[in-house]
C-alpha cells in the first residue's frame, strides 16, 4: 500500500445511538454511581490498567482508524494519541493512592479543640465531548482523568472520525463497567445528550460549540470544563537560533496537518531577520516531508471535505512562498507559508487549524506583545529566542493558556503541568494532578472534640465573651506566626522609609 493509497482509505458511515435511548444510558451509568462502585481506589485503579492494557491490545486497529479518518502515520498516531495516553494513565496510575488521601490542614484557635481537613470525593457522572482533530487523546485522557477521581462517565467520540469513534466505543464496551458508557452520533445525538443532567461538562472543540455547551450546562448549574483554542502565535526574536525555531515551527505547524489546537497558527518575527527565517521555514518543510510531501509517509491529510474547502478559501492571501497545492480528492492541502499578510486578511481573523503558516513581520518584540494582547487570550504561546530577557518580556506582557520556550507543543506532553486555556481559549485544566483534582470536589471536613464544650460561641454573648472572641478570632495559627512576623517587620520597614 502506498502513502498515497493509504492516505485514500474509505471513509466509514458515521455510527449513531437512537435518540431516544440517551436519557436511559445517562440514568443506567448515574444508577452505577449511585451504587458506589465508582469510589474505591480499587476500583479506579483496575479500570485504569484494564483501559490501559486495551490501549496495547488494540493498536492495530485504533491506528487503522486515525489513517482512515485522517490520514495519521502510524508512529505519529501512536505518540501524539497512544503513547500519549499510556504515559497519562501510567502517571496517574503512579500517584493516585497519594492523590486521593485525605489533607490535614490547620484549625483556628478558636475552633480547638478539633481538626480540619480536605477529602477529595468524586464528582457523579461526568460527560467527555471530544473532538476529531486528535479523536483518540482528546477522549480517552479525559476519560482516564475522571476515573481517576471516582466519576462514572459518558464518553461522546466525534462524528467527524466515525472509524475512530467505532474502535473507541468497542474499546470502552471491553471495559464492562456499567459506570462507563458511549454515545455516538452527531447534532441530533449531541443535542438530546446535552439535555441530560451531568455533574461536570468536559467538552474539547471550538469556541462556538462551547458557547452550546456552557449555555445546556448552566440549565442544571452544571460546572464544565472547557478546551478550546485561538490564534497561537510564534514570537521569533531577531536573537533566535533561526535554524532551529523555522524546524521546530515547522513541526509544530504541519503535525496532523496542522490540525492541532496548540499548533503555532502564525508567527510574528523581528523584521530584520524574517526573510532569513522564511528562507529557513521552506527548507524546514522540505527536511521533513520532502520534495512532494503528498507523497511522504509522514503527512497527514484534511478530515473532511468542508475543511478542504474552508481553507483552500484561505489560500488567496498574502504571497505563497511554499505549498499551496491542494487535492480535493485526498483531502490534501500542502504545508503552505504565507507572507505578506495584514492582520485584517482572512488567514488572520480566526483559528486556521490547518496546515497554512502565515509569517508577519514586526518591528520589534514590544509590537509583537501588543498584537498578541490585542486579540483573544491565545490557548497556547511560543517565544523564540537565546536572551533570558527577551523571554521574560514576551511571557511577562502577555497571557496564555501555556508556553513553550524555544519550542513548540511539548508543555503539553508533561503530566506534571496544568494544561487549559484562558478566557475564550478556555476554561479548566487538566492532565496529571490537575485532571484529577479538576473532576474532584475538594471537601472540607471540621471534626470537634467532645471532650470539651467551651461555651465563648454561645449565647448569651456577654461583655467579656465579645471581648475573648475579638481577641481569639484574630489568633493566627502558630505554624502562620513566622510568616505574619515577617510580614510584619517588612511592613514596619516600609512605613519608615
Amino acid at each position: 500500500m502506498t502513502a498515497v493509497e493509504h492516505h485514500r482509505s474509505p471513509r466509514t458511515t458515521p455510527s449513531s445511538t437512537p435518540v431516544d435511548a440517551i436519557g436511559g444510558i445517562v440514568e443506567t451509568v448515574r444508577a452505577a454511581y449511585a451504587s458506589g462502585v465508582t469510589r474505591p481506589l480499587a476500583w479506579r485503579v483496575s479500570t485504569l490498567r484494564r483501559l490501559r492494557a486495551l490501549l496495547v491490545e488494540r493498536e492495530p486497529e485504533l491506528l487503522a482508524a486515525l489513517a482512515a479518518d485522517l490520514g495519521k502515520p502510524a508512529i505519529e498516531a501512536w505518540v501524539t494519541e497512544i503513547a500519549f495516553c499510556l504515559n497519562e494513565i501510567d502517571h496517574t496510575l503512579a500517584h493516585l493512592p497519594g492523590w486521593t488521601k485525605a489533607v490535614r490542614v490547620a484549625t483556628p484557635v478558636t475552633f480547638q479543640p478539633g481538626s480540619s481537613r480536605i477529602v477529595p470525593e468524586p464528582l457523579g457522572v461526568v460527560c467527555v465531548i471530544a473532538p476529531w482533530n486528535y479523536p483518540l487523546q482528546l477522549l480517552v485522557a479525559p476519560l482516564a482523568a475522571a476515573v481517576a477521581a471516582g466519576n462514572a462517565v459518558v464518553a461522546k467520540p466525534s462524528e467527524l472520525a466515525p472509524a475512530t469513534a467505532d474502535a473507541l466505543e468497542s474499546l470502552l464496551g471491553a471495559l464492562n463497567e456499567p459506570a462507563i458508557a458511549t454515545v455516538l452520533g452527531g447534532v441530533p445525538e449531541s443535542t438530546e445528550l446535552l439535555r441530560q443532567r451531568f455533574d461536570h461538562l468536559f467538552y474539547t472543540g471550538n469556541a462556538t460549540v462551547g458557547r452550546v455547551v456552557m449555555r445546556a450546562a448552566a440549565e442544571h448549574l452544571t460546572p464544565v470544563t472547557l478546551e478550546l483554542g485561538g490564534k497561537s502565535p510564534a514570537i521569533v526574536s531577531r536573537h533566535a537560533k533561526l535554524d532551529v525555531a523555522a524546524k521546530r515551527i515547522a513541526w509544530g505547524r504541519f503535525l496532523n496537518a496542522g490540525q492541532t489546537c496548540i499548533a503555532p497558527d502564525h508567527v510574528l518575527v523581528e523584521r530584520e531577520v524574517h526573510d532569513e527565517l522564511v528562507r529557513l521555514l521552506v527548507a524546514a518543510v522540505a527536511e521533513l516531508y520532502g520534495p512532494d510531501p503528498r507523497s511522504s509517509p509522514d503527512y497527514a491529510r484534511i478530515v473532511s471535505d468542508a475543511h478542504v474547502q474552508r481553507l483552500q478559501n484561505l489560500l488567496g492571501d498574502g504571497t505563497t512562498v511554499c505549498g499551496g497545492a491542494v487535492d480535493e480528492a485526498d483531502r490534501y492541502i500542502a504545508p503552505t507559508i504565507l507572507t505578506g499578510i495584514g492582520r485584517g486578511d482572512a488567514c488572520m481573523a480566526e483559528e486556521i487549524f490547518g496546515p497554512i503558516l502565515p509569517v508577519l513581520a514586526v518591528d520589534s518584540l514590544a509590537d509583537a506583545v501588543a498584537i498578541v494582547n490585542d486579540g483573544d487570550t491565545p490557548l497556547a504561546l511560543y517565544v523564540f529566542s537565546e536572551r533570558d530577557a527577551e523571554v521574560d518580556q514576551v511571557v511577562g506582557g502577555t497571557s496564555s493558556g501555556g508556553v513553550t520556550v524555544n519550542g513548540t507543543l511539548l508543555h503539553i506532553a508533561n503530566p506534571n503541568l496544568p494544561f487549559g486555556g484562558v478566557g475564550p481559549s478556555g476554561t479548566g485544566a487538566y492532565h496529571g494532578r490537575t485532571g484529577f483534582d479538576r473532576l474532584s470536589h475538594r471537601r472540607a471536613v471540621h471534626t470537634r472534640s467532645t471532650r470539651l464544650d467551651p461555651d465563648l460561641l454561645y449565647p448569651p454573648y456577654t461583655a467579656t465573651k465579645q471581648k475573648l472572641l475579638r481577641r481569639g478570632m484574630m489568633l493566627p495559627d502558630p505554624r502562620e506566626m513566622p510568616a505574619r512576623l515577617l510580614a510584619s517587620v517588612r511592613s514596619r520597614r516600609t512605613s519608615r522609609g
